[in-house]
């Protein structure tokens, strides 16, 4: 079977294209859906809400027999029995964006339907080899029967920047896993006098209270006028962002690979990011990039010091940024991945 005649049943997330629910996995599986397409598959989607229970057991009953599903895994993970009760009639494979065992406070529930859908896919396709060797450690899945298909990013114009260096930008659902938080601590440690602004882009209703705490932690510090809460911004508006950037801050605590990483480098715009799960993958080819540990408001705080007052570093970053921003890898090697992935199956 090739994508030339073959039919293909995604089951995604309800709202998968809202633009106010944006998110990495949403992205992927986006891409993946018109990629597909446009190689020759007939792709029939399927949005189901996360705890889908019997409504996607009757899709799935409509499908027939050995018919290719590819599954998203946050949908995957919370209707684990209905996955398990296909699986022998149907070739499924898991779209895994993350590992929900390295959240903090994760569901054991979900942890559980993870292990179980994971466990009978045919295969199982990850952004980054730190979400492979995750499952393959904790006993998920056999490594043969896990693909890496890594992000891509589109063409984009150069970023301008600012003859400052101070633009900081960071993008990202506003909840803890993003830490956010250890952001505003870092820029609070860094003080006012520094010439720097901060725009920090991204759904702030994932999580209200952690939002809340942290703009109201920027508030009492005098920071308000240094930092824009941009909430989820539209393409055109974050290309805008983009452009103007100096420097890409990725305070992540947890990260399955980074797409605003990749982004920002296809820009040549730098990086300065936790060393932390799949990131370290995303900031490849080059070293356009300053890893710090996650968790650790002291260290970014210095790293931004280091990268506002040497300008020697940040034309370094910068020239390398934009040196090897055609290098970084398009979606279309994405969908090439897992094209050929599910055409060989059996």
């Amino acid at each position: 079977m090739s994508g030339a005649d073959g039919m293909l049943w995604l089951v995604v997330p309800q709202g998968v294209d809202d633009p106010t629910r944006v998110s990495g996995g949403n992205v992927f599986d986006q891409r993946v859906r018109e990629g597909l397409r446009d190689r020759g598959w007939q792709v029939r989607a399927v949005e189901v809400e996360p705890d889908p229970g019997t409504r996607l057991a009757e899709e799935l009953s409509r499908v027939p027999t050995e018919a290719v599903v590819l599954v998203d895994g946050l949908v995957a993970m919370r209707a684990a029995g209905v996955i398990e009760a296909a699986a022998g009639r149907l070739r499924i494979v898991v779209l895994a964006h993350m590992v929900v065992g390295a959240f903090a406070g994760a569901d054991a529930r979900d942890i559980e339907g993870e292990a179980r859908v994971l466990s009978c896919a045919r295969r199982v396709i990850v952004p980054s080899e730190w979400v492979r060797s995750e499952f393959v450690e904790r006993g998920r899945v056999a490594p043969e029967r896990v693909v890496v298909a890594m992000p891509g990013s589109d063409d984009a114009p150069e970023a301008r920047g600012t003859a400052t260096g101070g633009a900081l930008l960071c993008i990202g659902v506003v909840a803890p896993h993003k830490g956010q938080d250890t952001l505003v601590d870092a820029l609070v440690q860094l003080g006012s006098r520094m010439p720097w602004t901060c725009t920090i882009a991204g759904s702030v209703a994932v999580d209200p209270g952690f939002a809340g705490r942290v703009a109201a932690r920027a508030e009492g510090a005098g920071l308000s006028e240094r930092i824009t809460w941009a909430g989820v911004l539209t393409p055109i508006e974050l290309d805008a962002e983009y452009a103007r950037a100096d420097l890409l801050v990725a305070p992540s605590r947890t990260e399955s690979y980074g797409i605003a990483v990749a982004e920002a480098l296809r820009r040549g715009v730098p990086v300065l990011a936790s060393r932390v799960g799949g990131i370290p993958e995303a900031v490849r080819p080059g070293v356009a990039a300053v890893l710090v540990p996650p968790d650790r408001p002291d260290a970014l705080s210095d790293a931004l010091r280091r990268w506002i007052i040497d300008p020697t570093l940040r034309a370094r970053l910068t020239d390398e940024a934009r040196r090897t921003r055609t290098r970084r890898p398009r979606w279309s090697d994405t969908v090439d991945t897992i094209d050929a992935t599910l055409a060989g199956l059996s």
